[in-house]
């Protein structure tokens, strides 16, 4: 990668092409290594944030071959998105001046398959579940409305629904993709395969 910072478009596929080197089994394992980590101990320019589901399978500088400095994660269990989660992207996308956010869910998501659940049997719990199922609900009850039955066309709408409530909630992030200086895109990893599927995007051509 070059001094220069990367367009959104060529910070996709940055993205991309790493998690093609990840399903090929043949990883570069770039930026891990002594040299990096003395270069971002003063400062970091991650070039893309990097929003996915707290699952222990969804390592993010694994699945999409990066190192030290380059992605900026925050994670929750569903992809949940709070105002702390909000901020974090924010703080990356202004201070930091990442290019790219992403959404990132994958099948199997046990949040949607609770609230799925939930909505059919009701939730047994007066635990903090019950938050992360209340903020799947509404991804779950438009998938309903809009017919669809299997589990990875409901993950997607999950995926979908989290890029319009950043976009939506955020006047920061919705001003900087009209300008051009950053895009978001939802991707739903495939945990059999290791790939990341395009589910939609603001911002890339």
């Amino acid at each position: 990668m070059s001094d220069a910072p990367p367009t959104p478009s060529e910070a996709f596929d940055l993205l991309l092409s790493g998690n093609r080197r990840f399903v090929a089994g043949t990883p570069e394992h770039p930026n891990q290594d002594a040299v990096r980590r003395a270069e971002t101990a003063p400062e970091q320019s991650p070039f893309a944030v990097l929003f996915g589901c707290s699952d222990s399978r969804l390592a993010a500088e694994i699945i999409f071959d990066r190192g030290l400095g380059d992605l900026f994660v925050v994670r929750t269990a569903g992809h949940v998105a709070g105002s702390e989660v909000l901020g974090s992207i924010e703080y990356a996308v202004s201070i930091l001046n990442a290019p790219l956010v992403v959404v990132l869910g994958h099948d199997s998501c046990g949040a949607v398959a609770a609230t799925r659940a939930a909505l059919t049997d009701g939730l047994d719990t007066n635990s903090f579940v019950r938050d992360v199922v209340e903020r799947v609900t509404p991804s779950v009850l438009a998938a309903q409305a809009a017919g669809l039955t299997d589990n990875d066309d409901i993950i997607d709408e999950h995926i979908r629904n989290t890029v319009d409530l950043l976009v939506d909630r955020s006047r920061l992030l919705a001003d900087k993709i009209e300008a051009g200086k950053t895009a978001v895109a939802g991707l739903s990893y495939h945990l059999a395969d290791g790939n990341a599927r395009v589910v939609t995007t603001r911002g890339l051509s």
